[in-house]
């Protein structure tokens, strides 16, 4: 089973790839992650990104991304299926994936601009283990976390400016890419807005039809 989680920023992607990676066994392939176990395996394209690009806060192009998410799917963990988080983002990568491997669904998870911000705003992370809280998971102790009970913090790039720019990056690069898998019969459509376990229920749903 080979997945796409789409959706903006603050839609929860990163968790319910987490949970239904477990589920399914397949595993979760999340850009960010990607470039940093490659780069730290010395990988030639890894270390290219780090070094050049991510490491200094630049976007990677295309063609080392590509190349990345290439060498990546090739890895035993991903022979029963995957979970791609964070890619593709443009139409470029979506054509490039396509001659790489076949997907089966690519789940866009939607939430209105409105929500994603309440949503973000109110999220905060650990110092230490990094774990995020936010409404639908809040600490037992304000500002307190409850793994490890350390300081929990308001990220920079969960702030209303940021939040705004970075939906308005999605709108224009990455929306397009639910019109271009819809016309391939593979887009499946998940309320973001709905309790964690009921969106986790309805991914369950379609990738097990």
């Amino acid at each position: 089973m080979n997945l796409i989680f789409l959706g903006p920023p603050g839609t929860g992607k990163g968790t319910q790839a987490e949970r239904i990676s477990a589920e399914l066994k397949i595993a979760h392939v999340s850009t960010g992650e990607m470039f940093r176990q490659l780069a730290n395996e010395g990988n030639q394209l890894g270390v290219e990104a780090r070094d050049k690009y991510w490491g200094k806060g630049n976007l990677v192009p295309d063609e080392i991304t590509i190349g990345l998410v290439k060498e990546r799917l090739k890895k035993e963990d991903c022979r029963n299926g995957f979970i791609l988080d964070g890619f593709p983002r443009t139409i470029p990568q979506a054509e490039a994936l396509e001659k790489i491997i076949n997907i089966n669904y690519v789940i866009d998870i939607e939430s209105t601009d409105e929500i994603i911000i309440q949503r973000l705003t109110s999220r905060r992370q650990c110092v230490n283990c990094k774990k995020i809280y936010g409404i639908n998971v809040p600490p037992k102790l304000e500002g307190i976390c409850d793994v490890c009970q350390g300081k929990l913090y308001h990220r920079d790039d969960d702030k209303e400016d940021v939040i705004k720019e970075r939906l308005r990056v999605y709108n224009a690069q990455t929306k397009p890419l639910i019109e271009f898998y819809k016309s391939k019969g593979l887009l499946r459509i998940v309320n973001g807005e709905n309790p964690i376990e009921q969106i986790k229920a309805d991914i369950l749903a379609i990738a097990k039809k």
